[in-house]
């Protein structure tokens, strides 16, 4: 079995869409601004200096990843998702990883991420990298109990 991780391109959006529906209707947290974003992915996320990645196998998008850019330096990991067939097989650790790697070719300084405490399983993967719950604000969403950072430390050039 060979995963790829790959960019998003506009042809992918009905899978991008199908693969956090999939998750955020399971556990009720579907919400408008989720739409918003799943409709105009690149609107959204790419046109406002993000990147989305997928994980094919075999010709089947099976996973979703992006980083929405929040300001100078910080980014908002999310739309973070595996179809459930091929959950607890890596796909996630190869999303994230991608993700900060990137975040850290950009110089980023700072990752967030919004999520919900009902996500036992995703919690725990965000705090072996590092994560660190801190106070939920400025949430665009109404579901989201949990918000969590990630230092990268001081790009080049800042003091």
């Amino acid at each position: 079995m060979i995963i790829e991780i790959i960019l998003y391109e506009d042809r992918y959006k009905a899978d991008f869409k199908r693969l956090n529906l999939e998750w955020l209707d399971k556990y009720h947290l579907t919400e408008s601004h989720d739409l918003m974003v799943l409709n105009d992915p690149r609107g959204t996320i790419l046109d406002r200096g993000g990147i989305i990645y997928l994980a094919v196998v075999a010709d089947e998008v099976v996973g979703s990843a992006a980083l929405m850019k929040e300001e100078e330096g910080v980014y908002e990991l999310a739309k973070m998702a595996v179809t459930p067939e091929w959950q607890g097989k890596g796909i996630s650790r190869l999303l994230i990883d991608q993700c900060l790697e990137t975040a850290r070719l950009w110089k980023a300084t700072k990752i967030t991420l919004f999520s919900n405490s009902q996500l036992k399983t995703a919690l725990q993967l965000y705090e072996k990298y590092g994560f660190r719950h801190v106070k939920v604000e400025h949430s665009p969403f109404t579901t989201a109990d949990v918000k969590m950072e990630l230092e990268l430390g001081v790009a080049v050039g800042k003091s």
